[in-house]
């Protein structure tokens, strides 16, 4: 298991809900910054500006998505 945070005041400070006991030992690695999100979904975008333009891909995609990937029939 592994968590993350960050430096504050010569501290490491976890993130909110990463809760150890006291006394438990820990190994810290550095990771550079621009591999930790800004925002939760900051990998996903990330990844989905990457991906190239498809032509075959519905228009309505994003609203229809149950349609697509379920086969449920399509929404009004």
């Amino acid at each position: 298991m592994s968590y993350e945070g960050e430096v504050r005041n010569g501290v490491v400070v976890l993130d909110e809900g990463a809760a150890l006991t006291e006394g438990t030992r820990v190994r810290v690695e550095p990771v550079a910054r621009d591999t930790v999100p800004d925002r939760p979904l900051a990998v996903l975008a990330r990844a989905l500006r990457q991906l190239p333009e498809n032509p075959d891909w519905p228009a309505d995609g994003a609203a229809q998505h149950d349609h697509y990937l379920y086969g449920t029939p399509k929404r009004p």
